[in-house]
C-alpha cells in the first residue's frame, strides 16, 4: 500500500520529483520566518529555480503528474544523450549549491538544501552506478502508461486541450519504445521484470480507449480524423513492443534481481534519510515482530475463551501454541468479509466510517479536499494491491484516487477467497485507515498546504507512509469501530506486515532468502494470506529499499510523539502534535523534530 511515486517517469524517478523545486522561482518562506531574507537565502532560491528551469524539461510526464503543464504535449526523451545532459546538470546545481553558506540559510531552507543536496546526489548515483534505465523495463511502461493517465485523470483544463495533448505524446510513443529497446540490455533485465512490463505494456492501450474514444465525438472532425491516425500509430507501436517483449526480450532476460549489500545500502541511505544501518533495521523488526506476536496472542486468548473449539491458550504459550491462538481469533475475523464485487463498496463505507470518526474525536484538522475510489489502472498493477495517488503539488483543487486494484478475472475460486481472507472487511478498513483517512490522503491534503512546494516535491517516503501506520495506529488507540478486538488484531496484523516487509527486502536482497523462506516469513510468522505473500515476493523481487520505509517511517513517528508529550507537558494535544507534525510539509521526520523542538538541523 502505497502513496503513488513508481509509475513516475525514468527522468523523474532520477529527480526524484525535485523537477518542480520552484516553479519559476516560486519557492517562497516558511510562515514562521520574518526577518527579511539573507544573501544565503536570495542565493538558494536562485538555485531552485535555476535547477527546475533546466531540470523539468527531462521530465515531460513527470511535469505533468507534478502540476507544472508547460510540456503536456511531449513525452520524455531516454536516450544517453538525454541521460548525460540530466547527469551534467545535476552535477552543476550541486557544485552551486556547495558555494551557499548553509549555516546562514533561514531554517526552513536550511531544511529544503538537505533535501535538494540528496536529492541530486541520488540523481547522479541512479544514473551512473545503479544504472536501472540498462535493467528495469518497468520504469518505462510507467511513462509511457502516465503519458494518458497524467493527462486525462484529472480535469485540470479543457477535455479538448488535454485530448490533444495526449495525442501529442502518442504521436511520440512510436520513437520513445524505440529508445526503450535501444537502452535496456536484455541480459541485464531479470525475468520478473521482463515478466511484470508484458503484463503491464499493454495498459496505455486501455487508458486510450477509457479516457481518449470517448472524448473524440466532441471534437472538430478534422481533430478527430488526424487522432484517431495517431492512435493506429501509437497501437502499433505498442503491439510492435509486445512483441520485442515477448519474443526477445524475455527469452534473453538473464539478470540477477538481488541487488547485493553495497547497491542495497547506498540506496536504503538515500530512500530513508536515516541514521539507521540495515543491521539497525534488522535487529528492531525482529523485536518488533516478536513483541506484536505476544500482544496479538493477548488479543486471542480473550476473543476466544470459552469457546469449544478453541486451541489450547496457556499463560506461557510455546511458539507454535501462541501461533495456533493468533490463527484461531484470525478466523474469525475472516469470516466477515466482502462479496468478490462488493470491494470497492465497502472501501467506500470505510472511507466515509473513517472520516466521521477522525472528526468527531477532533484528532486532527481534516480538510474537504476530494477524494474518489477506482480501480486501478492496468498499467500500475501488479506490484501492490492499493495505493493513494494525490494530485500534483502545484494542482490545487483536484481530487486524490484512492485506488484499488481490482480481483484479476483469471484468478480461480481458492485464489479469490485467498484475497479476501487477507482484505476481509476489517482488512479494507484497516487499507482505508493507511490510504485515506487519516492516512496518505489527509496527510498530503496537509502537505500541499505547506507554502514552498520544495518540500511537497522533495517528501520522504520514509515520513510519508510511516504516517500511514502511526495514523492506523492511532485509530485503534480512539476506538475505532468501537474498540472491536477483532479490529485491533487485524491492525497489528497490518502492522506485522510491515516489519516483515522491513525483514524481507534486506533478506531477499543481501541474504539471498529463497522465494520457501519468504512465504514461511510471511504466512507463518506475520500471518499473511497466500494471495498477499506472493504478491510481496513478486514485489521484493521488482524493488527495493522502499519496503523498509513503513516500518523505519513509524518507529520514528511514534518516537517524535512520545518525545513531544514529554516536552510539552500538560500542554499536550493529540490535535495540537498532529497538525504541527504536519505542517512542515513531508520532510524526514529528523527534521520535522528538529523545527518542532527548535534543535540544530544536521545531515
Amino acid at each position: 500500500m502505497d502513496v503513488i511515486s513508481n509509475s513516475r517517469s525514468l527522468v523523474l524517478c532520477l529527480l526524484s520529483a525535485a523537477a518542480t523545486l520552484s516553479i519559476a522561482g516560486c519557492v517562497t518562506q516558511s510562515s514562521t520566518r520574518t526577518a527579511a531574507p539573507s544573501a544565503s537565502d536570495v542565493a538558494f532560491e536562485g538555485v531552485s529555480s535555476h535547477y527546475l528551469d533546466e531540470m523539468v524539461a527531462f521530465s515531460p510526464v513527470g511535469a505533468t503528474q507534478l502540476g507544472d503543464h508547460r510540456f503536456d504535449s511531449r513525452l520524455d526523451d531516454v536516450s544517453a544523450g538525454a541521460r548525460a545532459a540530466n547527469a551534467a546538470v545535476a552535477k552543476r546545481i550541486l557544485d552551486d549549491l556547495s558555494k551557499i553558506d548553509a549555516t546562514k540559510l533561514s531554517r526552513p531552507h536550511q531544511v529544503d538544501a538537505l533535501l535538494l543536496r540528496r536529492d541530486l546526489q541520488y540523481t547522479v548515483w541512479q544514473i551512473e552506478v545503479l544504472q536501472e534505465w540498462k535493467w528495469n523495463p518497468l520504469l518505462y511502461t510507467g511513462i509511457s502508461g502516465s503519458s494518458v493517465y497524467g493527462l486525462m485523470a484529472r480535469d485540470f483544463a479543457p477535455a479538448a486541450q488535454r485530448v490533444n495533448n495526449a495525442a501529442a505524446r502518442l504521436a511520440e510513443l512510436p520513437r520513445f519504445l524505440s529508445q526503450v529497446r535501444e537502452v535496456l540490455e536484455p541480459a541485464r533485465v531479470p525475468k520478473i521484470h521482463a515478466e511484470t512490463a508484458i503484463k503491464q505494456n499493454p495498459g496505455v492501450l486501455s487508458l486510450i480507449d477509457q479516457f481518449i474514444m470517448p472524448q473524440l465525438a466532441s471534437l472538430p472532425e478534422a481533430d478527430q480524423t488526424r487522432i484517431k491516425g495517431i492512435i493506429s500509430k501509437a497501437r502499433t507501436a505498442v503491439s510492435q513492443h509486445q512483441i520485442w517483449l515477448e519474443k526477445r526480450l524475455l527469452p534473453e532476460a538473464k539478470g540477477e534481481f538481488r541487488v547485493g549489500a553495497t547497491v542495497y545500502d547506498a540506496k536504503l541511505k538515500f530512500a530513508l534519510a536515516s541514521p539507521l544501518t540495515r543491521q539497525d533495521i534488522r535487529g528492531r523488526a525482529e523485536d518488533a515482530l516478536a513483541n506484536t506476536r505476544v500482544e496479538m496472542y493477548g488479543i486471542a486468548r480473550t476473543v476466544l475463551k470459552g469457546r469449544s473449539s478453541a486451541p489450547p491458550l496457556p499463560e506461557r504459550p510455546s511458539p507454535a501454541e501462541q501461533r495456533a491462538a493468533i490463527a484461531a481469533a484470525l478466523e474469525i475475523a475472516y469470516a466477515e468479509r466482502p462479496a468478490r464485487d462488493k470491494v470497492f463498496e465497502t472501501a467506500r463505507g470505510a472511507v466515509d466510517d473513517a472520516t466521521r470518526f477522525v472528526r468527531n474525536k477532533d484528532i486532527v484538522t481534516v480538510y474537504d479536499d476530494p477524494l474518489e475510489i477506482i480501480p486501478m489502472p492496468e498499467f500500475q498493477r501488479g506490484v501492490a494491491v492499493a495505493y493513494c495517488d494525490p494530485p500534483g503539488p502545484l494542482d490545487k483543487g483536484l481530487k486524490t484516487y484512492y485506488a484499488v486494484s481490482p480481483i484479476p478475472d483469471d484468478w480461480n475460486n481458492e485464489q479469490v477467497r485467498s484475497f479476501l481472507r487477507e482484505y476481509n472487511t476489517r482488512g479494507i478498513h484497516e487499507m482505508t485507515l493507511h490510504e485515506a483517512m487519516p492516512g496518505h490522503y489527509l496527510q498530503l491534503m496537509h502537505s500541499s498546504r505547506y507554502k514552498s512546494p520544495l518540500r511537497a516535491v522533495l517528501g520522504s517516503g520514509t515520513f510519508v507512509e510511516g504516517w500511514a501506520i502511526y495514523g492506523e495506529r492511532v485509530m485503534m488507540e480512539q476506538g475505532y469501530m468501537n474498540s472491536d478486538p477483532f479490529m485491533r488484531l487485524i491492525n497489528l496484523k497490518t502492522y506485522l506486515r510491515s516489519v516483515a516487509n522491513a525483514i524481507l527486502d534486506q533478506a531477499v536482497h543481501v541474504d539471498g532468502m529463497t522465494r520457501d523462506a519468504a512465504m514461511q516469513l510471511m504466512t507463518r510468522d506475520t500471518f499473511q494470506e497466500e494471495r498477499e505473500a506472493a504478491g510481496k515476493w513478486v514485489r521484493a523481487q521488482l524493488t527495493f529499499a522502499q519496503l523498509p520505509t513503513y516500518f523505519v517511517g513509524f518507529q520514528e513517528h511514534w518516537a517524535l510523539r512520545q518525545e513531544a508529550r514529554t516536552r510539552w507537558g500538560e500542554q499536550f494535544a493529540l490535535k495540537r502534535y498532529h497538525n504541527t507534525v504536519l505542517s512542515y510539509g513531508s520532510p524526514p521526520v529528523r527534521y520535522v523534530r528538529a523545527l518542532m523542538f527548535d534543535l540544530p538541523i544536521e545531515d
